[in-house]
């Protein structure tokens, strides 16, 4: 899959109009920078490689 650079500061705004929430300025940076942060770990999550053989779990039942 082709991945494509995305504008967290423009995405941010954008979803904020979407879901109609009135972020307030000085809170952009904070919101954009832990968006940076949650995309960086998803990347690490996705380059994860599974063996073909694995399946999900029906139902999750913690130890």
């Amino acid at each position: 899959m082709e991945e494509k650079e995305v504008d967290i500061k423009v995405y941010v705004e954008q979803m904020a109009l979407l879901v109609d929430l009135n972020l307030r300025d000085e809170y952009k940076d904070g919101v954009a920078a832990n968006f940076e942060r949650i995309h960086k770990i998803a990347q690490l999550v996705n380059e994860f490689n599974l063996p073909e053989d694995i399946e999900a779990a029906p139902v999750f039942e913690p130890y």
